[in-house]
């Protein structure tokens, strides 16, 4: 079976058992354990699919159910995977589809305003119950961050807001922009701890109404204000701009716009603050399955894509920290989240959308584990002297 060869290619380390839809078996690596992860495959047309563009094609068949994993779960055969993949393409036909798919998506992905709010729309207007049943009280859809690897989702959520806060280093009475703010909890967290007035601005609308209430819930209407509105439309000046989990919806096209607009909303001792999903590969196209089914004109940057549109806009950069293996902590209190509430999930949408989230949130958790992704905060000024010759302010106070 080509297959089985090609994958035995890849599977250097440990292994699984292989049924194709003839129930013919095949050891593929070397399993450790003697019963050893099953892969079923039930559809045909997979032994050739899988071997055409498996980065495309696994994720749609596991989605419609004609994979069946046994002796395992799906974190453990992807975390098996991609062990052995890590950060390569998979094989020569699949590098080429999407380099060809990707060329395409780049010459035609013009995330306008209207554009980015439909990509925005298709994920997250989806349900506020949806993610109101994995995620934590405050909504937070965000690498957390984990001073503890067995930190609660809840407590590493409270722990990324309060080192974001404290990056920013802000003072009382300054003005605050939150890019992307979701639902609102980290600009009503800012506004709350340092009396700050603040404005959060998203193109969701079920997150827009969602905000608009939590603040007049809170009486927080006269400190925060949020608006429906893109980045693009701002024309006033922040001494404080933050973004987090949005720049990678801004699309390749537009990083030099996205910087420049930072640049021209900055007072001239502002600071910024950037939290993205990024690679550290150099540039490549994005992932197929997820920019068909998860987050279409999403793209998660390479370092070096980031960095020149941020020297050609002005702005410097006065920090960078790399955030490995918090991405992969917060998937996973995620997924289970997911996979304990899968009886509603399934009751608010069907199965198969079920098993897509699962692969979704899964697949994610094994990328931050094993491949390429990363999570990048760049902290930005227009000067040297914006923020404190060192770190300490971050970890002191």
């Amino acid at each position: 079976m080509h297959l089985a060869r090609f994958l035995n290619r890849l599977f250097k380390k440990d292994g699984f058992i292989l049924v194709d839809a003839n129930l013919n078996k095949y050891i593929v690596g070397s399993p450790k354990n003697q019963n050893a992860i099953t892969l079923k495959l039930l559809d045909k047309k997979l032994h050739y699919k899988l071997l055409l563009r498996p980065d495309l094609y696994f994720g749609e068949a596991y989605s419609e159910g004609k994979i069946k994993i046994e002796n395992g779960t799906l974190t453990e055969f992807l975390d098996l995977a991609l062990m052995n993949i890590g950060r390569n393409e998979l094989n020569f036909f699949s590098q080429l589809l999407n380099k060809f798919s990707g060329s395409y998506r780049y010459l035609t992905n013009f995330n306008f305003i209207k554009k980015s709010k439909m990509n925005v729309a298709h994920h997250y207007d989806i349900s506020d119950e949806l993610y109101d049943l994995f995620l934590d009280p405050k909504r937070q859809y965000s690498c957390g961050y984990f001073k503890n690897e067995n930190d609660s989702l809840e407590t590493a959520q409270n722990n990324k807001i309060q080192h974001i806060i404290k990056k920013l280093n802000i003072k009382p009475n300054q003005k605050v922009l939150d890019i992307g703010c979701g639902w609102g909890s980290l600009a009503i967290d800012i506004a709350k701890s340092t009396n700050c007035e603040v404005l959060g601005i998203t193109l969701s609308e079920n997150q827009f109404n969602y905000c608009k209430k939590k603040a007049k819930d809170l009486n927080l209407e006269n400190q925060v204000t949020f608006k429906l509105m893109d980045y693009r439309e701002l024309k006033e000046k922040f001494d404080r701009i933050v973004s987090v989990g949005m720049f990678e919806h801004v699309g390749r096209k537009f990083y030099m716009k996205f910087f420049k607009q930072i640049e021209n909303l900055l007072s001239d001792d502002g600071v910024s603050l950037i939290h993205t999903i990024g690679s550290v590969n150099p540039p490549r196209d994005p992932h197929p399955w997820i920019t068909k089914y998860i987050f279409p004109g999403g793209y998660t940057p390479s370092l070096s894509e980031v960095t020149a549109p941020i020297e050609k806009a002005g702005l410097v950069v006065s920090d960078i920290e790399i955030l490995k293996m918090h991405y992969s902590y917060t998937l996973r209190h995620w997924k289970e989240n997911c996979i304990a509430n899968k009886k509603r999930i399934i009751e608010m949408f069907d199965e198969n959308f079920f098993r897509m989230w699962e692969f979704y949130l899964s697949g994610c958790e094994s990328a931050f584990k094993w491949g390429d992704q990363v999570v990048y905060q760049f902290q930005l000024t227009k000067n040297y002297t914006s923020t404190p010759a060192t770190r300490d302010y971050i970890y002191n106070t």
